[in-house]
């Protein structure tokens, strides 16, 4: 940990020369990649360890090749981009690499400096401070959607002019009807020749439905990962957790996904049923907290069940209508519309789960996980099932106060082992 200190030390004072701090990232990125190859702690389990290399990896395309790459939030379809052959920057995760690096505050705060609110969420903070600063590459465009965050199109908007680049924001209605979803394959039509006259090559048809065809297969198996949840116990770490996001979520649809979840559900089979106190987590998952991974990083007695976010949609997708099943496929998600309907969605698997607590993550800036938490909780509790409301910050690790955390959180957990 000294050394990453010290590497995202470097990195914090080549922020004035951001071809220097960008030569640092990837450099830091090659070498965990490499040593992710060769140690793991033993404890880990091998999907895993998987899944921390192909994470590194997915970063690691769109920051090599920026000429063949695309700025996209977390509910963006990239499909279509995997089905071009174009590498998706996920704005969150790269936000949550420069926590990694341990050099986060430095662009949150040159983000501040620059003008940036300090109400908004840290996330887009430091990935404004990033760009503000150079530090990201330029890519060719950018695609974003209206969902669940307010800051999504405020970033997109601001940096995309800022590096002079095309930016597509795909508008999702909060309810679905036939209307709606054509809207929806209007847009998503209109988006793919915007991207094919910048990239100067056609999307095919029959790739993208492949592409499609594997996230089914994928999510067959993210299914049967639940179906064993139910009774299985499985270590993992915060840090997997959010990991998780990657493969549920922007890199759906690759190769390298289904390899991830096939080896999860293969995996799983092989553990115990092991008596630990069951806990499911809602929102993001501070993965530098020292108390939080004390408790919950590969712990024998107490088990992260799951993010919420990872489940936020099950349904099989129509691969032979790819722009029908996209648009189905962001209208529907739980976490689109009212906060009922995302109150709804976690109250399902929570009842096919079975915990014996949840614990809800209100991180700073984010005004859904705050606003929403008296409804949460009260959805929760009427459940009969013990609820925890933790505030602190995803990656800005200021905002976040280790004492205060410590104190709730094994006051909660006495409550579960009592």
């Amino acid at each position: 940990m000294d050394m990453v200190k010290a590497y995202g030390n470097f990195i914090k004072k080549s922020a004035e020369n951001p071809k220097t701090a960008q030569k640092l990232i990837n450099l830091g990125l090659a070498i965990a990649y490499h040593w992710l190859s060769r140690r793991h702690d033993k404890k880990m389990p091998k999907s895993f360890k998987y899944l921390n290399r192909i994470c590194i990896k997915f970063m690691h395309q769109p920051l090599k090749n920026p000429n063949n790459s695309a700025w996209v939030n977390l509910f963006a379809p990239a499909e279509i981009l995997h089905a071009m052959d174009i590498y998706p920057l996920f704005i969150e995760a790269f936000a949550s690499f420069l926590c990694g690096f341990e050099c986060e505050d430095e662009y949150i705060d040159r983000a501040e400096r620059a003008g940036i609110a300090e109400t908004l969420c840290s996330y887009h903070k430091a990935f404004l401070g990033a760009g503000i600063t150079g530090l990201l590459p330029k890519p060719k465009f950018a695609v974003t959607t209206s969902m669940i965050c307010d800051a999504n199109i405020g970033t997109f908007r601001h940096l995309t002019d800022m590096y002079d680049i095309p930016c597509y924001v795909i508008d999702i209605p909060n309810y679905y009807s036939p209307d709606a979803e054509e809207y929806v394959v209007d847009q998503l039509k209109e988006m793919v020749c915007i991207i094919e006259d910048i990239m100067g090559r056609k999307l095919d048809e029959a790739r993208l439905k492949k592409v499609l065809m594997t996230e089914n297969q994928t999510r067959t198996f993210l299914k049967k990962y639940m179906d064993s949840l139910e009774y299985k116990y499985f270590p993992t770490t915060l840090t997997m957790e959010m990991f998780m996001l990657f493969a549920s979520h922007t890199f759906m649809g690759r190769q390298e996904t289904y390899r991830f979840y096939q080896m999860l559900y293969r995996e799983i089979d092989s553990y115990p049923q092991k008596q630990v106190k069951r806990i499911f987590w809602i929102h993001l998952l501070p993965y530098y907290q020292t108390t939080l991974k004390k408790y919950f990083n590969l712990n024998d007695k107490y088990q992260i069940l799951g993010c919420d976010l990872n489940f936020d949609f099950l349904d099989n997708m129509d691969y032979n209508n790819p722009y029908k099943a996209l648009a189905e496929k962001m209208i529907k998600n739980q976490y689109n519309g009212e906060y009922q309907r995302r109150i709804e969605g976690i109250t399902k698997i929570i009842k096919k789960l079975k915990p014996d607590g949840v614990i809800n993550f209100c991180h700073w800036g984010c005004k859904q996980s705050s606003g929403g938490v008296i409804l949460l909780r009260k959805a929760i509790k009427d459940m009969g099932i013990p609820f925890l409301s933790l505030d602190g910050d995803g990656i800005d690790k200021r905002n976040s106060h280790d004492g205060q955390i410590k104190t709730r959180l094994e006051a909660f957990l006495e409550i579960l082992d009592g």
